[in-house]
């Protein structure tokens, strides 16, 4: 959650809105955007409200296919673990 919540929080920024203003305009509170954004839980409703209101996709596959797709991407396994353990520190 806490790399999802900075993704989040990079792309609001990046498109430079207060949380205030982006809450709004997705239509959620800015409670709720500023939990996920700082990597505490959400409705599953409100995630994929915030995720579409900023252009981002959330992509759910098997493990074993994940396996596929991260090498597609030219992401190791244990590459990716590290990043996410990295992000929860």
């Amino acid at each position: 959650m806490v790399g999802l919540g900075a993704l989040v929080r990079n792309r609001r920024l990046e498109q430079s809105m207060r949380i205030d203003d982006a809450a709004d305009l997705l239509g959620v509170s800015s409670n709720v955007l500023s939990r996920l954004e700082n990597g505490h839980p959400v409705g599953s409703d409100r995630l994929l409200r915030v995720l579409e209101g900023l252009g981002l996709t959330m992509l759910v596959l098997s493990r074993s296919e994940s396996t596929t797709a991260l090498r597609a991407l030219g992401v190791t396994a244990s590459h990716a673990k590290a990043s996410l353990s990295t992000d929860q520190s």
